[in-house]
């Protein structure tokens, strides 16, 4: 059996302002009506014998990565939520103990969750001949067949041997743009994708064999797991004794049993916004706009907006990404030094890199369309079903309006229920609940007054998602 193994713990922070810390690119619906991560495993639907998916994610992401899986019905997924990043490898180890609980000794089909791949009859193809190496014990990677000298990519060494999969001489490092050159020219480098195929045990014990530390961590991290819901949460202490390692440097680069698996299906890791101008439509002057946009003689320009019309003219080479509370102006060749502008951010504790205006929960979420010195103005969706902890504030007192649907509210010992154009007043202290009884979304337009409105003024008494 093949077990999909998806890393979906990114930041992605190279496509920001769209993507964020709280709100990463795999979540995101960058290319038509479903997200990176739903793309990710509905491209694998035909492969044979697939077994239910295992999905290593920040725990802070819990809840939009199960909503988003039950999107695709998936709900039979395994949820691991890491406590805190220790990158790749002791990830892959998490996965691989949960999967021999599961299977006995499957094969793990291991993917990045923010990848984008356009040829799936090709990848498909793929997958099946890196299983049949990894029936013989070998771990497989994925090369890219490179289609220009790219130094934003590591490279794979090959020796172009036998049928289907090729023995992996080295990794290397990103290189300059020479050796980039160098490595196309020669034609037994490909890039490095970071996805990969192997049995969960040949792994285990590569893993424990070059590096026992991240396995002995890992194993005691999900032997002390406690299930959350529908999630496994590994234990943070023992999690955080496992070295911060790529699986590349833990296991790939020591292992004598590694062998590649030319890839030539479109791949692309979309980790910047030249990446994705590249892959997205374009019109003649090879300009793509995404969103409300208008142009006068501008080329080789994107253009991505949210909730304004932005309007370009005689630019060249721009990349400009408008979300509603931040702006990029740059030029594509210098995609890469976006992570610049997030240091700039941290450093003046701002939150912009963090989270978007609009802040997704598990029963739906909320949109701060405007605040002053002591109020702040909500638009709050919650959907059919779903309910807001029972919870009170001490630093302020709050107004709901129903514009859409019905809402139920308690009040203390009173419950209300509230139609369109209705309203009601929560004073300081006291005891409330948001809930909606109805088929359809509820909005409400919030309107918060006091001396203090940060978010960590709540007190819960009662959370139907395990929220503390």
């Amino acid at each position: 059996m093949i077990v999909p193994v998806i890393l979906a713990g990114g930041s992605g922070s190279r496509l920001w302002p769209l993507s964020r810390k709280h709100y990463p690119k795999q979540l995101l619906k960058l290319f038509g009506e479903t997200t990176m991560l739903q793309q990710t495993l509905l491209r694998l639907d035909g492969v044979p014998d697939l077994g239910d998916p295992i999905v290593v994610c920040n725990e802070e992401h819990r809840f939009m990565v199960a909503e988003q899986l039950q999107e695709i019905g998936q709900s039979r997924a395994s949820i691991l939520l890491e406590p805190l990043a220790r990158n790749t490898a002791p990830a892959l180890a998490l996965a691989a103990v949960k999967a021999l609980t599961q299977e006995d000794d499957p094969t793990l089909l291991v993917l990045a969750a923010d990848h984008m791949i356009q040829g799936i009859e090709a990848f498909q193809k793929a997958i099946a001949q890196a299983a049949d190496a990894a029936d013989s014990d070998k771990l497989v990677t994925f090369g890219i067949q490179p289609t220009r000298p790219e130094t934003g990519y590591g490279y794979i060494k090959t020796r172009r041997e036998g049928q289907g999969s090729h023995p992996v001489e080295r990794f290397v490092e990103k290189p300059d743009l020479a050796t980039a050159e160098q490595y196309l020219a020669e034609g037994d480098y490909y890039w490095n994708s970071g996805m990969f195929v192997f049995r969960a045990s040949a792994f285990l014990s590569e893993l424990e064999r070059c590096s026992p530390e991240v396995l002995s961590a890992a194993q005691r991290a999900y032997d002390r797991a406690s299930t959350d819901l529908d999630f496994v949460r590994i234990d943070r202490d023992d999690f955080a004794e496992a070295p911060d390692i790529s699986i590349d440097y833990a296991v790939m680069e020591k292992s004598q049993a590694v062998v590649c698996v030319p890839l030539d299906a479109g791949w692309s890791d979309v980790g910047c916004w030249q990446s994705f101008w590249e892959l997205s439509e374009k019109d003649a002057n090879g300009n793509s706009f995404v969103g409300d946009a208008i142009d006068v003689d501008s080329h080789d320009t994107l253009v991505f907006t949210q909730d304004k019309l932005v309007a370009t003219i005689g630019v060249n080479n721009l990349m400009i990404i408008n979300t509603p509370d931040a702006v990029l102006v740059a030029d594509k060749s210098q995609a890469q030094q976006v992570k610049k502008v997030i240091a700039r951010i941290e450093q003046g504790n701002r939150t912009e890199h963090l989270q978007h205006r609009e802040v997704y929960r598990p029963w739906g979420c909320y949109d701060s369309v405007d605040q002053g010195t002591r109020y702040q103005v909500k638009r709050i969706r919650v959907k059919p079903g779903a309910s807001l902890s029972l919870q009170m504030h001490y630093h302020r007192a709050e107004h709901w309006v129903v514009v859409k649907g019905t809402a139920q509210v308690e009040l203390d010992d009173q419950t209300l229920l509230l139609s369109e154009n209705e309203s009601t007043y929560i004073p300081v202290g006291t005891r409330h609940r948001l809930s909606n009884p109805g088929k359809i979304p509820l909005e409400i337009i919030e309107v918060q007054s006091g001396p203090y409105l940060g978010e960590d003024d709540i007190q819960r008494f009662d959370d139907n998602y395990g929220r503390t």
